[in-house]
């Protein structure tokens, strides 16, 4: 029984650690017009990340839901997507002819997701200066959320 507890244990603190390190990590991740997302990146300045997947129905609007949100923000606030664990083709298809007025960041092994606790697609997460001011599912009306949040 006490070596069953010890291995127990011991299991647990292993994966807590590794936990630890996976949110330690830093990520880095491909835009599809060549530009990155960086950690730093959000250290800078306050950036309003979109987190959305063409699989996922709520996300079927993300154009009309991300373009005023980077016209309203341009100059105050980068305003940038990330997708979601899919393939650049699948994502250059649900995009053709739409317009998307945000950069699309790539996401392919959800470590970006994870890392800033994005659980809901879509998601949002508004970084100020490094800090998380929040993390969740995209409200409604986001502009005016943000809006809320930031003033």
């Amino acid at each position: 029984m006490k070596t069953t507890l010890r291995a127990l244990a011991l299991a647990l603190l292993s994966f807590a650690a590794l936990a630890r390190l996976a949110g330690a990590q830093d990520v880095s991740l491909s835009c599809l017009g060549g530009e990155r997302l960086s950690d730093g990146d959000l250290a800078r300045g306050t950036t309003i990340v979109v987190v959305w997947a063409s699989w996922s129905p709520r996300s079927r609007d993300i154009v009309q839901r991300v373009n005023p949100l980077a016209s309203r923000w341009k100059g105050g606030a980068r305003v940038i997507t990330v997708n979601f664990q899919e393939e650049r083709q699948t994502i250059d298809g649900f995009l053709a002819g739409k317009g998307l007025g945000a950069p699309v960041c790539l996401d392919p092994d959800g470590l970006f997701s994870r890392k800033y606790n994005v659980a809901t697609l879509p998601g949002l997460l508004v970084v100020k200066n490094g800090q998380v001011a929040y993390h969740g599912k995209l409200p409604d009306d986001p502009e005016r959320f943000i809006a809320d949040l930031l003033h």
